[in-house]
């Protein structure tokens, strides 16, 4: 690190690490300006993203077709034809480019980008190496290009270097780059027929994009298709930012196989919740064999993914699994208007059909209210008294063949606790059915409320599917009852998200701690921490840790023993033991000085035959009432500093109870990981315990986050375990603590 000791940073030499680095990743614009230091967190990373202007790629003045050609046969000829029709829809100047053919589908052909007649807006590559033709496309200063080329990082090592070099050359150009190893999804038709808010799309595999792109069948717009294939300079995140601000937008969906920069991706995120714009997103990595697969197709990393899934929410990102979700989830986010109410009541032709999918949908997290008393007399005016009208609302078939079915529909839709409506019809029965679902989209045109229909025919050719529901903008419509469960509770889940939503970025830390300053010289870079030291280093952040002394002889162990109160712990102190239970390094209970004299002798004992080098034996306070919890950072080879919170003590790796977020992060979100843990409920006091100091541990998870970041290039691993959090308000002490420096 520059102009630093052990990782100190000082503003001077955050500022000269971020032009140092220019070179590599250029640094962050804010606006459109260049980045200063008050962008800049305590570890020098950008707190606010850059919006690329990306009007002119999406919609050119000026298009050169590199390698055009008009050879039947040839691959280049259906490109060149393609991007010839396109150009024509969005009235933009084609320039076809090709060192020996006087003209392309009669167009005049330049020899070169150097003889190129005008100032080209996007240049379209369809060369094998695109290097060399970069290079000249940076002396002609066009502003944005796209390679088609494979061959690079998804082939492995030597392809990826490749893509470094071609990356370079892109930094060094000033033009910005779609690809390499991308496709013509960009310049596809869009329909320009419908109206609404739009679904941007992002996809790193153009085939998986064909489902979103679809939609515009059933009437639902989409306005841009971004194919970014192995980002070697435009990503993911650039098309987030630039689409977020699109003013036609109503919801981004992405499919993604890899991330190329954590960070870049959770700032695009941030930018999106400002602005209340949901992105819907698949990730591909859950598994093992899904994250090796991405990597072979993008040469990215995916990243751990519980630390993507929970980077996801904690920006929320909806995340979904299925290109069918995404679908249904990305459409209903960009259409349906704000809730009026959180409750949803379940309506139905069939008691079976309503009771199932109440069950289906309660097990979803979604809250299905009891209707009022009064509500229910209201409904039971037109239907019958035997059937439950309580929610789910079964209207026994007939009903809804006359003029009580938009009786009740309204009825349901007037409850102020009900702010959706989802009416399954598991399949078609004319004519009630055909009745039914002109009332639906009848009474949704007359609300501000979400109703939603799951028409269940495994057909889909019926008038009612076909033109009713799907000439309705304004009812939902679903063909399985799981896709329309997940889209209501992501709709629900994101205006919950953005009306409450602050940026934790706002409130990150712009300048290090007096803390930082003192614990400089405890670093010890590629080496692990004594307790000893790991311990003065929480000490040193405000993190409580027990009264204890390090001795180097019995004696000294028993004067300290009288000065910590017994009873006491003694453990063995060394900066290469991890687990010091294991082996026997470790005596609680002790209350005399015979026994500390004993202990003393037992534990250097153990560490001679061990081989295990110690700077002392820690005589410790112990500490017995409360809850064993884990608190500990580490860096995300993605996202940077991350911080986990959950159960603790010697069972930690047996029940994986925990919880984890991505610095920075709000004292909101560190109670938001405590709610997430199944053994929540012990912190609320169980069996006649008292409950424990949660302020007190959320001090603690706050200032562990503090040293992840300011420490972050300095520590590769930080664990407190057991972190003893005691009774209310008596705050929380780190009874073991483990610090691996990088």
């Amino acid at each position: 690190m520059l102009g630093s000791t052990h990782g100190t940073l000082t503003t001077d030499s955050r500022r000269a690490r971020v032009i140092a680095c220019g070179e590599q990743h250029p640094g962050p614009a804010v606006h459109g300006r260049a980045a200063d230091v008050d962008d800049l967190d305590v570890s020098g990373r950008p707190l606010y993203s850059d919006v690329p202007d990306l009007g002119r790629f999406f919609r050119p003045e000026s298009v050169a077709v590199i390698g055009a050609s008009d050879t039947e046969g040839r691959p280049n000829t259906g490109i060149t034809r393609q991007l010839l029709d396109w150009a024509a829809r969005v009235g933009a100047r084609v320039h076809p480019v090709h060192p020996t053919r006087p003209s392309v589908f009669g167009i005049p052909c330049s020899r070169s980008v150097a003889e190129l007649p005008e100032q080209i807006d996007l240049a379209v590559l369809l060369v094998a190496d695109p290097l060399p033709v970069v290079e000249e496309l940076a002396e002609a200063k066009v502003r944005f290009a796209v390679a088609f080329a494979s061959g690079f990082a998804e082939t492995g090592e030597e392809g990826a270097e490749a893509q470094a070099r071609l990356a370079a050359a892109v930094r060094r150009s000033g033009l910005r780059l779609l690809g390499p190893n991308t496709n013509l999804n960009a310049f596809e038709r869009f329909r320009e027929d419908l109206q609404g808010p739009a679904i941007a799309l992002i996809t790193q595999s153009g085939h998986q994009g064909r489902p979103v792109f679809a939609l515009q069948e059933l009437g639902i717009r989409l306005s841009h298709w971004a194919p970014t294939g192995n980002e070697a300079d435009l990503e993911t995140a650039d098309f987030i930012s630039y689409f977020a601000e699109r003013p036609e937008v109503g919801a981004i969906a992405c499919y993604v196989e890899g991330l190329k920069d954590g960070r870049s991706f959770l700032l695009a995120a941030d930018r999106a919740a400002r602005r209340q714009v949901p992105v819907v997103a698949v990730k591909v990595g859950r598994t093992e064999v899904g994250a090796r697969t991405a990597a072979s197709h993008t040469g990215k990393l995916t990243g751990a993914d519980d630390v993507v899934d929970a980077a996801m929410r904690q920006f929320g990102v909806v995340r979904v699994d299925g290109l069918d979700e995404l679908q249904d989830t990305a459409a209903l986010l960009a259409r349906a208007r704000p809730p009026r109410a959180e409750g949803v009541v379940v309506y139905s032709i069939s008691g079976g059909t309503g009771a199932h999918v109440a069950d289906l949908a309660t097990g979803a997290g979604l809250r299905l209210p009891v209707l009022s008393e009064a509500r229910q007399a209201e409904l039971h005016q037109w239907i019958p008294e035997y059937l439950s009208v309580a929610n789910p609302v079964d209207n026994g078939g007939h009903p809804v063949g006359d003029e009580r079915g938009r009786k009740i529909i309204d009825s349901i839709l007037d409850d102020p606790e009900v702010g959706v409506l989802i009416c399954p019809v598991t399949g078609p029965f004319p004519p009630l059915s055909d009745r039914l679902v002109r009332d639906l989209v009848d009474a949704a045109e007359h609300t501000d409320k979400l109703v939603c229909v799951v028409w269940g025919s495994p057909v889909g050719t019926e008038p009612a599917y076909r033109e009713v529901l799907l000439g309705s903008s304004r009812v939902a419509t679903f063909r399985t009852v799981g896709n329309c469960l997940t889209a209501v509770r992501a709709y629900l889940d994101h205006h919950r998200f953005v009306r409450s939503y602050r940026s934790p970025f706002d409130e990150a830390p712009r300048t290090p701690s007096p803390s930082f300053r003192k614990v400089r010289d405890l670093m010890r870079p590629g080496q692990q921490l004594s307790e000893h030291a790991a311990k003065q280093l929480l000490r040193a952040y405000g993190i409580r840790v027990p009264r204890e002394q390090l001795v180097t002889s019995a004696a000294a162990a028993v004067r300290a023993a009288a000065q910590v109160g017994y009873p006491v712990v003694m453990k063995a102190s060394g900066a290469q033991i991890a687990h010091k239970t294991e082996l026997g390094l470790v005596k609680i209970g002790l209350t005399s000085a015979s026994q500390v004299r004993d202990a003393y002798r037992e534990l250097t004992d153990i560490a001679r035959y061990e081989g295990v080098c110690l700077d002392g034996v820690l005589v410790c306070q112990m500490v017995e009432r409360g809850v064993e919890m884990v608190v500990g950072a580490t860096h995300d080879a993605l996202f940077g500093p991350t911080v986990t919170v959950g159960l603790g003590g010697v069972l930690v790796e047996v029940l994986r109870d925990a919880a984890v977020r991505v610095a920075p992060f709000g004292e909101e979100q560190a109670r938001d990981m405590l709610a997430e843990l199944r053994g929540r409920a012990l912190l609320d006091g169980v069996r006649g315990r008292p409950p424990a100091d949660v302020d007190g541990l959320v001090e603690v998870v706050l200032r562990v986050q503090r040293m992840a970041l300011e420490l972050g290039d300095d520590i590769a691993e930080l664990d407190i375990n057991p972190l003893m959090v005691l009774p209310r308000g008596q705050g929380a002490v780190a009874l073991d603590a483990l610090v691996v420096c990088r």
